[in-house]
């Protein structure tokens, strides 16, 4: 297995550089099972990204005009706009779903349900397990009769309340059930540390689409994380991003070489 490393100055540079290597070194092979089944697809064995300074504007990719191709992200698509019914940075940070949806990130990220035993050391009032703590309808409440957690908040809070130094804040999208899901969610968490007075994100994808997800989905994460340290009253800090699944679909190829000015 490769492992590729890629240190970038930001966000752009990072996709670029991503785009750029994935031409030489990414595998090729035939696509089994998922949405793009039967296509073929360029792969990274492994990807490992840092990122110095993630919130650099603009976070979205540099296409020079003489490529003479299309941004694979649109402004409005993350901030919205004409033709958008809502935002990225909206699905990312609230729990909107549309009908016919099985999960979005912002649902799993903002409204989490307390079931199962978690619920009953809950209910029993196990402080020795459970960190309980009172609904207050914005960290804790209720949707439907269901407990919920906000776990964006939640880890806002703890680090107002208990400081930095805390290994235990991650913000968990993934659920063990998920295995079941034809198209289980390709974001499976994002961890968090707070170091030098900076929050720093590591972000894992299972699956993850170079052209044009990787851009959308870390211009979404970013807005989160500086969301997230004003609102602990720290600095907005580094992000590493990894995946054993970064890949650029078929169509895509001939748009990365144009780009990247490869024949």
């Amino acid at each position: 297995m490769q492992i590729h490393f890629i240190k970038a100055r930001d966000l752009p540079d990072l996709w670029f550089q991503a785009v750029h290597d994935i031409l030489d070194k990414g595998s090729r092979f035939v696509i089994d099972r998922g949405s793009y089944a039967g296509q073929t697809r360029l792969e990274y064995d492994y990807f490992v990204g840092q990122v110095a300074y993630p919130g650099t504007l603009p976070l979205l990719p540099d296409i020079p005009p003489a490529c003479g191709i299309p941004n694979p992200v649109e402004h409005d698509y993350i901030y919205g706009g004409p033709g958008y019914e809502s935002s990225y940075i909206e699905y990312l940070m609230t729990p909107t779903k549309a009908p016919g949806e099985s999960y979005t990130y912002g649902e799993r990220l903002t409204r989490a349900p307390i079931t199962g035993e978690k619920l009953a050391f809950w209910q029993a009032g196990n402080d020795h397990i459970i960190d309980i703590r009172e609904p207050d309808g914005k960290i804790l409440f209720e949707h439907n009769g269901q407990l919920c957690i906000n776990q964006i908040e939640w880890v806002i809070d703890t680090y107002r309340r208990f400081g930095h130094r805390n290994n235990q804040m991650v913000l968990q999208v993934a659920h063990p059930s998920d295995i079941a899901l034809l198209d289980p969610p390709c974001l499976r968490h994002i961890d968090t540390r707070i170091q030098n007075g900076r929050l720093i994100f590591h972000v894992y994808f299972r699956s993850w689409d170079l052209w044009g997800g990787l851009p959308a989905n870390l211009a979404g994460i970013q807005h989160l994380k500086e969301y997230m340290a004003s609102e602990i009253g720290v600095a907005d800090g580094e992000m590493t991003v990894e995946s054993k699944g970064l890949h650029l679909y078929g169509y895509a190829e001939d748009l990365a070489k144009l780009r990247c000015l490869k024949d």
